[in-house]
Formats: structure tokens, C-alpha cells, sequence
């Protein structure tokens, strides 16, 4: 049985400054199948994938619409489980977790950023920005102060008090990345964040990821249809018929530097 104590280490484990034992690692797949039905069906989107995602790099995962790339990160995130195998955080492996040690992985290791930013249209973007906060238990006023930071992080100080609904999708697009880096993560996931945007919107709300990954030490996978951007990213890895693999036709910034 999982105690008090147990749940205040895991705490620990997931904030981003714990020193990692066996080196870079931060998540590594083994084996990881996700299968379901449609009718008669039988569909198989992440097909016995392995892979390693090192601390502070920020890698693209490429492929086309219905590929699996959001399903790969909702697996990552524990928003959804695999049918086999098994994610591992910081060596610690997702699928033994109690409900209350995954609630805690998503709500403190994990910044999730969605194609369609799901902020609350009617609540001010400085409120939607410390949703996370106030879940965990933080007060409003210390929640608020620290939403405001972060919009300004995210170039939207004179938003804050502005309902997200009034906001432009570029900006809206801002204060969800700020709504999913406000509790620190040691991880960030994004998910076709640029895709419900304009080539102009797109383009700036790429760069501030890029940007805000470098300035606070994240580990970032970002999926994405768009290859121009993947390629500015550390590492480009495609998926296709379930198998994840380096992407060959794109160069990454270490091999071009």
C-alpha cells in the first residue's frame, strides 16, 4: 500500500531539479502497444514502440493525421493506458502508480499543451492560467499572481484580466502554453500545438515553445504534421503503421550544427 510518505517522495521525483541516478534518461518506452476496435476492426496506432527521451532535449514526432501522435502522448501524460508495455519516468514505471501517484505525475511532471487549447471562455486568462495551481490546492490569490507571470512569460501581461474568449486563437494558444508550464513540469508535451493556427500565429507560437524550453531547462515532445518546424527541433522521429523511428529525411539541428 502506497502511504503519505510514499506520495511526498514521488512529489519529489517529478519536480524538475531532482538529479537523475543512471544519467539523461527522463522517459523511456518499452514495448508500448495501444489497440482498439472500430466495428470488426482491429487498429493498432503504437505497435511494440521503444524509445528514450533525455533530459533537455526537445524532439518532434512526425507523421501524418491519424498516425498515432496523439495517442503516443496521451500514453506518455497517463491520460490514457497501453494496451502492453510500459512508460517509465525517471526509471519509475507509469503502469505501477496508484490513481493518487498518477494524479500527482500529471499534475506536477507534466505540461500538456492540446491543438485546441480547451481554456474556459467566460474565466480571464490569468484564471484559466492557474486552474493547475488552484487543483493542487494553492490559494486564488497565490494562483493569480503566479498566472500573471507566466503570461508575461508568454508576452500577454495586459491580457490577464481579459476573458479567454475575447482572445485571438494566437493568443489563446499563448495562455494555454502558459496554463501548462505554470506548475514547472519537468515535462512538456504539445500537440499539434500550431495546427488550428494561421503560418503567422504558427510561427511565433513554435518559437516561444522553443524559447520557453530553453530558458527553463524542459524536456519537450512536441507532434506535429508540419516538418519545417520539426527540423528545428534536437531530434525528428517518425510514426508510421505504429513504429517509431528516426525520421531520415529530416535533418535535426545536431546533425546541421
Amino acid at each position: 500500500m502506497h502511504t503519505q510518505a510514499s506520495l511526498g517522495a514521488l512529489a519529489a521525483a517529478v519536480t524538475r531539479h531532482e538529479i537523475v541516478a543512471d544519467g539523461r534518461e527522463l522517459v523511456r518506452a518499452e514495448g508500448l502497444t495501444k489497440s482498439f476496435h472500430s466495428g470488426k476492426q482491429k487498429i493498432t496506432p503504437l505497435n511494440e514502440i521503444d524509445f528514450c527521451v533525455e533530459q533537455g532535449e526537445m524532439v518532434a514526432i512526425v507523421g501524418p493525421s491519424g498516425a498515432g501522435k496523439s495517442t503516443l502522448l496521451h500514453v506518455i501524460a497517463a491520460l490514457d493506458t497501453p494496451t502492453s508495455g510500459t512508460v517509465y519516468f525517471r526509471g519509475n514505471s507509469l503502469q505501477r502508480l496508484t490513481e493518487a501517484e498518477l494524479a500527482e505525475y500529471r499534475n506536477r511532471a507534466v505540461g500538456f499543451v492540446w491543438q485546441r487549447h480547451h481554456l474556459l471562455p467566460d474565466f480571464t486568462a490569468a484564471e484559466n492560467v492557474a486552474m493547475p495551481l488552484l487543483v493542487r490546492g494553492e490559494g486564488l490569490g497565490e494562483g493569480l499572481r503566479a498566472a500573471e507571470d507566466w503570461l508575461g512569460e508568454v508576452g500577454l501581461t495586459d491580457r490577464a484580466s481579459q476573458r479567454a474568449g475575447e482572445l485571438s486563437g494566437g493568443e489563446q494558444q499563448r495562455v494555454a502554453i502558459a496554463r501548462a508550464l505554470v506548475n514547472q513540469p519537468a515535462l512538456l508535451l504539445a500537440d499539434e500545438p500550431t495546427g488550428d493556427l494561421d503560418e503567422q500565429s504558427a510561427e511565433a507560437v513554435f518559437e516561444l515553445l522553443r524559447r520557453l524550453h530553453r530558458s527553463h531547462h524542459l524536456t519537450s515532445i512536441v507532434a506535429t504534421h508540419n516538418s519545417s518546424l520539426a527540423r528545428r527541433t534536437d531530434r525528428v522521429l517518425a510514426l508510421t503503421h505504429g513504429k517509431l523511428a528516426t525520421d531520415a529525411g529530416e535533418k535535426t539541428l545536431g546533425e546541421r550544427g
